[in-house]
């Protein structure tokens, strides 16, 4: 049990300290980035609750969530990789599905709808797995993740209007 207070301890602490004001780009780049993992997470609150605190974050907001958010989505699409080579190691053929042959015909430009919410961040894992190219997938990632997050923080800051004051 003391090691489980130790971790409760660490989590809340960094969790402190993220949430501070003058680490808020840093805190919406790391929340960004982990989001597009296959963890179940979003990262628009924390971008939406920066620009709240600080209207003239939006742009700078917007970059480094796309830039944290098309990293993990690299991240996903290189643990979509290793899991390909693994599945061909261990079973001696490759899968061929409709899904993927499907995929496959779009390419890279399948990763463009990589902002989509359920199906986005596994789509960047499964274009590793065709070993889709690296950097035109990342290019289409970040075109996709910058639109969502331009749209949806421009959406909800016109929604709840008003500046925040703490």
């Amino acid at each position: 049990m003391p090691m489980q207070a130790w971790l409760d301890s660490l989590l809340a602490d960094l969790l402190t300290a993220l949430a501070l004001p003058e680490v808020g780009l840093s805190t919406v780049f790391v929340v960004a980035a982990i989001s597009a993992t296959l963890l179940p997470m979003g990262s628009e609150p924390a971008v939406f609750g920066l620009v709240k605190l600080d209207p003239d974050l939006f742009w700078p907001a917007v970059g480094v969530a796309t830039a944290g958010n098309t990293l993990g989505g690299a991240v996903s699409w290189w643990m979509g990789w290793g899991a390909e080579r693994a599945y061909e190691r261990l079973t001696h053929h490759s899968p061929a599905h409709r899904a993927l042959a499907m995929l496959q015909r779009f390419g890279p430009k399948a990763c463009l709808l990589s902002w989509l919410p359920l199906v986005g961040d596994p789509l960047c894992a499964v274009a590793g797995w065709l070993r889709l190219p690296f950097w035109p997938c990342v290019g289409y990632m970040a075109i996709g993740k910058f639109a969502r997050y331009t749209l949806m923080t421009a959406a909800l800051l016109w929604v709840f209007p008003g500046q925040f004051t703490p």
